[in-house]
């Protein structure tokens, strides 16, 4: 069957009757509980069922919104969060915003494959709408920029010659079906074919909804090439109203780049490799004294003449490195370490390293997972969660360690805290 969404993509409102309504359930796309409502089948419709590549239109039925439309067999389905009277007319708002930029992007699709095929025999092999951004991929492993570039002004160039897009209806079985260009029906096809004509450019078997001439596109930007399947390369577009917004986006990063970095927006690359530059050596300068540290601790707590049985340190500035240092510098023969590392608010690190019999003992109650060190010292390691790190600092660190680990000492452990 073919919607009236299809004999006319412009209809924006249209006057129906309700066919069926039965309770159903409705799968978000990113997952999640089901969704409680009703499937309805309309008479006809001007909100397209998912097909072709092309997503799904959204809308009204009355004032009841439509969440979902897909296509069964002849019907079109649509799934609403109330029920709907059998026989009763209804009246069918469309998204108009959503529909058009479907439209936008299916009809240039179809031309941007058709002018790559005939420019540089690449055929196309499939393609996806995406919310940001269309991709089509194409059979051929490689696609240069040059090309890139040419496709894109060839395509453009169309735009302006203001090319009228038709659509006609075949019987599948008119012999004229077998002349253009197809990547199949589907299986549960019903009724006639539609064949979508961008006129002495290209004839296309098309479920969809498309623009009536080229103009309606506006502009298309190839965005460039991706790496695909084996032996395949997707090219990344955007088309009419897609282009202004992608404009409009970078137009206000280019604004406010240009008020933290204090320079035009022709200086805004060297600007940021020099900051670049300076993060780097600020961090490598920053990572020799966190050693520096570390070492400095370590030694501080071997040259005190308590006992040396337990030493437990949080420290905010720090990483697993800076607690190996400290580790090998006071040494885990005679002296259990328990070193965490991390700010209050994110993620953080922990160590627990000392002798083989405390650590074996004390690793797999903490459900740790040993690292590997053939001959040497056991060492258990574990990042911790954002927010658990604040339960490590200042007193409370030595206190529930020692509660958990059942930690028996006569002399009061060094403990360290550094914010």
């Amino acid at each position: 069957m073919v919607f009236r969404c299809q004999r006319d993509s412009w209809a924006r409102q249209f006057t129906t009757r309700v066919v069926s309504c039965r309770a159903a359930e409705l799968r978000p796309e990113g997952g999640g509980e089901p969704v409680h409502g009703f499937q309805v089948v309309l008479e006809d419709t001007i909100l397209f069922p998912e097909g072709g590549g092309q997503p799904d239109d959204r809308g009204l039925i009355g004032d009841v919104p439509v969440l979902r439309v897909t296509r069964r067999g002849a019907e079109a389905v649509h799934f609403v969060p109330a029920a709907l009277e059998p026989g009763a007319e209804v009246q069918l708002s469309l998204d108009w915003e959503r529909r058009f930029d479907h439209m936008q992007q299916h009809s240039g699709q179809h031309l941007i494959s058709a002018i790559a095929e005939q420019m540089f025999g690449f055929k196309t092999t499939s393609w996806e709408l995406g919310r940001q951004r269309g991709v089509i991929e194409l059979d051929t492993p490689v696609v240069t920029a040059e090309q890139v570039q040419a496709l894109e002004e060839s395509v453009n160039e169309k735009i302006r010659d203001r090319v009228p897009v038709t659509v006609r209806e075949l019987a599948a079985d008119d012999p004229e079906v077998e002349t253009v260009r197809s990547r199949g029906l589907p299986d549960d096809h019903a009724g006639p074919v539609r064949v979508v004509d961008i006129k002495g450019i290209d004839s296309n078997l098309c479920c969809g909804t498309h623009v009536s001439n080229l103009s309606d596109l506006q502009v298309i930007k190839l965005l460039g090439v991706e790496k695909g399947k084996k032996n395949k390369t997707n090219l990344v577009f955007l088309v009419g109203n897609r282009v202004l917004k992608s404009i409009e986006q970078s137009h206000s990063t280019e604004k406010a780049l240009t008020s933290l970095l204090k320079n035009g927006p022709g200086e805004h690359v060297e600007a940021v490799k020099r900051l670049q530059s300076s993060v780097k050596l600020l961090q490598k300068n920053n990572l020799n004294l966190l050693r520096d540290i570390a070492v400095l601790i370590a030694r501080d707590f071997k040259s005190k003449p308590a006992p040396k049985q337990l030493f437990v340190l949080h420290r905010k500035e720090g990483d697993s490195e800076f607690m190996n240092i400290i580790a090998n510098e006071i040494g885990t023969e005679e002296t259990l370490l328990f070193l965490t590392v991390g700010d209050e608010k994110e993620a953080g690190l922990f160590l627990l390293a000392g002798p083989v019999e405390a650590v074996e003992n004390l690793g797999p109650r903490w459900q740790l997972r040993a690292s590997p060190r053939p001959k040497r010292m056991p060492r258990f390691r574990r990042r911790l969660a954002k927010g658990v790190v604040s339960m490590w600092t200042h007193s409370g660190l030595l206190h529930h360690f020692c509660a958990f680990s059942s930690v028996q000492s006569r002399s009061t452990p060094n403990v360290h805290s550094s914010r």
